[in-house]
């Protein structure tokens, strides 16, 4: 072979070479090491090697795609409390609060004595459209039996949801009919709302209870505050108890309408995230009128990037007690097989610059959720007393009030729960679900005098004169809850408010039940109170002696 030729099939003969090396290798390793694998022991690698070795070499047969379902939230969890996994079957629900919409037949109902009863149909939905009505009771879908042990809140929605323009059969029992009904109804959009009412509280003073930030509640906000501008209210209470969060875009986009100009409302950092500041543009409508924040242990997330902008701007008053501190920014990112996960990216930071979020240990999810118990043992609800600050981590507000950091926003004015009137016999008959069962039985029953009752005021007159609470303690000694006199006349306020307050929500929705519950919640009269002696707005601090000004955060 001439020199030219030899060199020009040197590269073929050393990578002939290699490959038979590398064969030649694996084949003893395999054999004399114990058929060691070899696996490239990296972190990007090693859980896709975990899978396929249990695959291909576990005992048993394993359901790999069910495995990795089942591993993800374990992992997550071991990040933060709040970072999730959200399996492809569950995210359109998951997400159909926040939208603002989900596509259905347009009804409100709950489950008695294995059945599915409807408590009201929406207006304009496609239920009303076909005729259905408060009471019926559904006993079919789609031609099969819908009763029994089958019958649960999830399999009751997975029937009766589903694409727009679709139909359902349903099969009705209805009272005063010998037959049983059928109607055919084709699904459509159905709105959720975020604002669950929205009126004038008194002649001067507008009310508004949100349940989460979704990406309607700014519009249904503007609409509530268009209201209350044209009835010449001067103050607004923003109810924010039992509000959990949602969107941080939709706070921001609230609150902006209540500060002057360039105001820090909040802003979010993170180690892959650079610190990213979000302000007040003045185009706000209500710079002007005066606002109370109701909030408590289960307002978070969103609920306290409002709370937190209006405290630290000196904007408005919180009333209530401590939030539940929840200071970490999610991003969703989905996967090509229609799951998702939900990643802390961030923390979210007030004006003043406290971060909120109430310490956690990773992997121990348990003590975390335990935290408002823990709360309650310790007293907390009840005495402000018993609620230390953590002096470390102090910050100020714009006028120089001091706030503080380490686990949720405290009110300025801290509104106790009370239990005054609270008795073992009022306790064991509303965890045993009698109070409401009675009040949806009552309402079945009389649904047609009650219906000559319109306003929650008009009902709760007509209510008060029909022995209530001496039928229920009948209907309940039915049910094995033994009568005790002593303690329900303690608790007769209670039981009254459950009750009526039941049988409202039952005949006329939720606006006109919180209406009827706002009347005696002391927050919302401490708020009432603060507006009309014109107190909402925060002073500053008095100055010591000698002191320095403090300057702004």
């Amino acid at each position: 072979m001439s020199k030219s030729k030899s060199s020009r099939y040197l590269p073929i003969i050393i990578v002939a070479s290699i490959v038979v090396g590398i064969v030649i290798g694996t084949f003893y390793a395999n054999h004399f090491s114990g058929n060691r694998l070899n696996i490239i022991n990296t972190s990007s690698n090693k859980i896709n090697d975990l899978l396929h070795i249990v695959d291909n070499l576990y005992v048993d047969s394993v359901d790999v795609i069910k495995l990795v379902e089942e591993a993800m939230p374990q992992i997550l969890s071991e990040l933060d409390p709040h970072s999730t996994y959200i399996p492809a079957e569950e995210l359109e629900e998951s997400n159909a609060e926040l939208k603002g919409s989900f596509s259905g037949i347009g009804v409100q109902f709950t489950i008695q004595s294995d059945t599915v009863h409807i408590n009201s149909v929406i207006k304009g939905g496609p239920s009303e459209k076909v005729g259905l009505m408060a009471g019926d009771r559904i006993i079919s879908i789609d031609d099969s039996a819908f009763v029994g042990d089958i019958v649960t809140n999830a399999e009751t929605m997975r029937r009766l949801k589903g694409p727009k323009g679709t139909q359902v059969k349903l099969g009705i029992h209805r009272q005063g009919e010998k037959r049983p009904l059928d109607f055919t109804i084709i699904r459509g959009d159905i709105p959720i709302k975020s604002i669950d009412a929205a009126y004038p509280i008194t002649d001067e003073l507008g009310y508004v209870r949100i349940n989460k930030f979704s990406e309607t509640t700014y519009p249904e906000l503007l609409i509530a505050l268009a209201g209350f501008k044209q009835l010449d209210c001067n103050g607004v209470i923003i109810d924010l108890r039992g509000n959990t969060g949602g969107y941080m875009s939709a706070a921001i986009q609230m609150v902006n309408e209540f500060l002057p100009e360039d105001r820090l409302i909040v802003y979010t950092e993170g180690r892959k995230s650079p610190r990213e500041e979000y302000r007040s543009n003045g185009r706000g409508n209500v710079q002007d009128i005066a606002i109370v924040v109701l909030m408590d242990e289960t307002s978070a997330s969103a609920s306290e990037i409002f709370a937190g902008a209006i405290q630290d701007n000196d904007r408005g008053t919180i009333v209530g007690r401590r939030s539940f501190g929840k200071g970490l920014v999610q991003q969703p990112i989905e996967f090509r097989d229609g799951s998702a996960m939900r990643l802390t990216i961030a923390r979210y930071y007030t004006p003043a610059g406290r971060c909120i979020q109430k310490p956690y240990n990773k992997g121990k999810d348990k003590d975390y959720e335990r935290d408002l118990m823990t709360r309650y043992e310790h007293g907390e609800f009840f005495s402000q007393d018993s609620i230390h600050q953590d002096e470390s981590s102090v910050f100020y507000t714009h006028i120089g009030r001091p706030v503080y950091g380490g686990g949720g926003i405290m009110p300025d004015l801290f509104i106790p729960q009370d239990t005054s009137n609270y008795t073992s016999y009022y306790k064991s008959a509303a965890m045993r679900g009698l109070l409401v069962k009675f009040a949806f039985d009552y309402t079945d029953k009389n649904r047609n005098r009650l219906n000559e009752y319109t306003t929650e005021a008009a009902m709760e007159n007509y209510l008060k004169r029909q022995h209530i609470l001496e039928q229920f303690a009948r209907y309940a000694e039915q049910r094995d809850l033994k009568r005790r006199n002593n303690m329900l006349y303690k608790s007769r306020a209670l039981f009254e408010e459950a009750l009526y307050g039941n049988i409202i929500y039952n005949m006329l929705g939720m606006e006109e039940y919180i209406k009827y519950l706002n009347k005696t919640d002391p927050a919302v009269q401490r708020a009432v109170e603060v507006l009309e002696k014109g107190e909402s707005y925060p002073k500053a601090p008095e100055k010591k002696n000698n002191e320095s000004e403090t300057p702004a955060a």
